[in-house]
């Protein structure tokens, strides 16, 4: 019987990459990180001394309202303790069964954070591209905040000026020309960032190739690419700040997302009376 403060790796692998998705907390002992640095998808590392009680109680009331997941090597004491604390400093939290070891058995994701090269004092990952996005620099932001780091900071600026603002505050350039994070060859910067992160997901290996179609003008690439397209021109002219159209925008690629992951199969149709009903 499960405990009652515990969460299956089952369980958080159907929350991962939804709005819904609890804060991970990874507190893993520093040594165990060394050795294996890889992250659940949107995990937060915390260090020796982001566990004294000072600083969890400062943690507490930063996650003031969020639900809380905590996972260290393999469910014992380290995570179950924190996770104790955090609920006596009135968070919802929940402990990983198992911990990352039972999730790496499962074969659930692991994102490798060595990737992240650029971050605020904050430990935010900072990235900048053009402004006024259309479908890349909305779709890269939305995988970045649901799969890699969940308190990203995106930064839109005119196009001419991106690789100074990207050295004055130390932050990576993408969908840009030239740049690591942008388009190789025919894949777009949706597809590196899976690549480079090594997100392999079924779900989001479909919503990539509905993104490269739209991205790229390849509508034939998959039916849905004209509906993305569509609905992403339309919110670029919905909106005039960059930042609203992105928070607008995650909402789209989560039911896009969604629909990926779990209604492919269905269909719709608004039904005519059957034959031989009662009218």
């Amino acid at each position: 019987m499960p405990a009652p403060d515990a969460i299956n790796g089952e369980r958080l692998s159907k929350l991962i990459g939804t709005p819904r998705c609890p804060v991970i907390l990874d507190v893993r002992r520093e040594a165990l990180r060394a050795s294996d640095p890889h992250l659940l998808p949107g995990a937060r590392r915390l260090i020796e001394a982001d566990l004294s009680s000072t600083a969890l109680e400062r943690l507490a009331a930063e996650l003031a309202g969020q639900a809380v997941v905590v996972v260290c090597a393999e469910g014992h004491g380290r995570s179950q303790g924190t996770a104790a604390w955090l609920r006596h400093l009135g968070l919802a939290a929940e402990y990983l069964e198992g911990g990352q070891a039972a999730w790496s058995a499962a074969g659930l994701p692991l994102i490798d954070p060595g990737k992240l090269t650029a971050q605020d004092d904050q430990g935010r990952s900072l990235w900048v591209t053009r402004s006024r996005p259309k479908i890349d620099r909305i779709a890269c932001p939305w995988l970045i905040r649901r799969f890699i780091d969940p308190r990203a900071v995106f930064l839109y600026v005119a196009p001419s000026e991106v690789a100074s603002v990207a050295e004055r505050w130390g932050a990576m350039p993408y969908d840009v020309e030239g740049a690591f994070w942008s388009h190789r060859g025919e894949l777009c910067t949706f597809d590196t960032l899976l690549s480079e992160f090594g997100l392999s997901l079924p779900a989001l290996d479909r919503l990539a190739t509905i993104v490269r179609g739209a991205d790229t003008d390849r509508l034939d690439l998959a039916p849905e690419a004209a509906g993305l397209l569509a609905a992403s021109l339309g919110l670029s002219r919905m909106y005039t700040s960059d930042l609203d159209q992105l928070e607008a925008g995650l909402g789209l690629y989560d039911a896009f997302y969604r629909w990926a992951r779990d209604a492919t199969g269905e269909t719709h149709n608004w039904p005519s009376a059957k034959a031989g009903a009662a009218q």
